[in-house]
């Protein structure tokens, strides 16, 4: 299956740059301490943000320790703050996790890696100083340029971690973890025909019942939907499951009964517990840790397209309607609410109620936000507008209306077809579709507060 039209990067996007300009004269004795076979100087264009130099630093590394245990340590010797480069050293771990390497105590490795983070007039200068177990020392190291003019942003290092969920042939629109103990032990699975429910036994999954989808209508071509754990008895009922035209529910009866019927319900954006015309998000979130409660804003959805018409109930303050969308995410503030819209119009539009802003973020169509202890106490997880096959998610802060990450990219083996927040609200769901092998692979994303 191609990848979907609404997971495509968001068209005529502009970078978005989350970067310093600083200055401060490179120090040549580095270079001359160690008897060094430099491989090269690798100038990177300037990217929205530092993924493009930590890969290549990273495959210089790798290539000369191999894949066997390293030791890694970091020296900022740049002007760049303490956050930025918390930020950076995040990313090279993860990139040499990519690329192969495993990280040990220093008297266990086969090579032990300084990397140093440096600078001369023009550009930023990472030096990793390669001391294998036998052998000389080897330096190998990337410029990328400093954005000229680029306003300097302070940020939260965090680490988004991507969990394996579950991995089938067919596609899958969304999972639900419906029980879980330090991991999850029971989910639901929807695709285009049915919903699979799943218990973990012995490290594997094993089917544990199947409901099918009654639908009338073909469904489009680049076919969405979403299981929306209700947990309310007051409802009457476990799951709600949203299809392009078709809603389903899920009882509580035992064996369990899947009612499903023509419709054209509105799907909620948010994925909070819900309680009554409220969503709320219980997990640790902000340092007081207090839940937040937010009206259950939805949307609808075009019944034979890939996106949401625009129309919402409740408004969010002045407004009804929105452009036509392909995702929402909420960031609180202490004064508003703010939304962000990824737009069928290539756009982000923001809104806090009473003005809609339109801005173009080096992002794809798909946005998720999330509620944690970390950082500002809300990231919003946005898909790369990447141009390879492969794709990627990065986290984000709001402290006004620019983005700021605060996270290294995870990256895709595929495309990635979905991107949904939990129900309580602190971990999100991504689908992806494995390019190579064309299974569908669900994982589930966390943030870690640190490294």
């Amino acid at each position: 299956m191609c990848k979907a039209v609404y997971n495509s990067a968001i068209v005529d996007v502009a970078s978005n740059p989350v970067y310093r300009a600083f200055r401060f004269p490179v120090r040549l004795h580095v270079f001359l301490r160690f008897s060094v076979l430099v491989l090269g100087l690798t100038t990177i264009s300037a990217a929205s943000d530092w993924n493009t130099p930590e890969q290549s630093l990273a495959r210089k590394i790798i290539a000369v320790t191999g894949s066997g245990g390293v030791s890694v340590t970091f020296a900022n010797r740049s002007s760049l703050g303490k956050r930025e480069s918390d930020i950076i050293e995040n990313g090279l771990r993860s990139a040499l996790q990519g690329v192969g390497a495993h990280f040990v105590v220093a008297d266990q490795a086969s090579a032990k890696v300084i990397i140093s983070l440096s600078e001369n007039p023009s550009s930023y200068l990472w030096i990793a100083e390669i001391h294998p177990s036998a052998g000389d020392p080897v330096v190998v190291l990337v410029s990328t340029p400093r954005p000229e003019g680029s306003a300097a942003r302070d940020s939260v290092p965090l680490t988004l971690r991507k969990i394996p969920l579950f991995t089938q042939d067919r596609p899958i629109l969304d999972v639900a973890v419906l029980e879980e103990a330090s991991s999850p032990t029971r989910i639901a699975v929807l695709d285009p025909e049915q919903v699979s429910l799943y218990r973990a036994q012995n490290g594997r999954w094993q089917p544990e019942q199947t409901l099918v989808i009654a639908h009338d209508q073909p469904w489009p071509r680049d076919l969405r939907g979403r299981i929306v754990v209700t947990r309310d008895a007051a409802r009457d009922h476990l799951l709600d499951v949203y299809l392009p035209g078709v809603f389903c529910t899920m009882s509580f009866a035992s064996p369990l009964r899947m009612d499903c019927r023509q419709s054209d319900d509105r799907w909620p954006l948010l994925a909070g517990m819900l309680n009554g015309s409220m969503a709320v998000f219980p997990s640790a979130g902000i340092a007081n840790g207090a839940s937040t409660v937010v009206p259950e804003v939805k949307a609808f959805f075009a019944p034979r397209r890939n996106f949401f018409t625009g129309v919402l109930t409740p408004g969010v303050g002045n407004f009804t309607t929105v452009s036509k969308f392909f995702s929402a995410a909420l960031v609180p503030r202490e004064s508003e609410m703010l939304w962000l819209f990824a737009g069928t119009d290539g756009q982000v539009h923001l809104l806090d109620g009473i003005t809609d802003q339109a801005a173009k973020f080096a992002w794809g169509s798909d946005l998720a936000s999330v509620k944690t202890s970390c950082g500002a106490g809300w990231q919003v997880l946005a898909t790369s507008a990447g141009e390879g096959t492969n794709d990627s998610i990065r986290a984000y802060e709001f402290p006004d209306r620019d983005p700021v990450a605060v996270s290294p990219q995870v990256d895709f083996e595929g495309a990635i077809t979905a991107l949904w927040t939990e129900a309580r609200g602190d971990t999100a769901v991504a689908i992806s579709q494995n390019l190579d092998t064309g299974s569908y692979d669900a994982f589930r994303l966390a943030m870690a507060c640190g490294q």
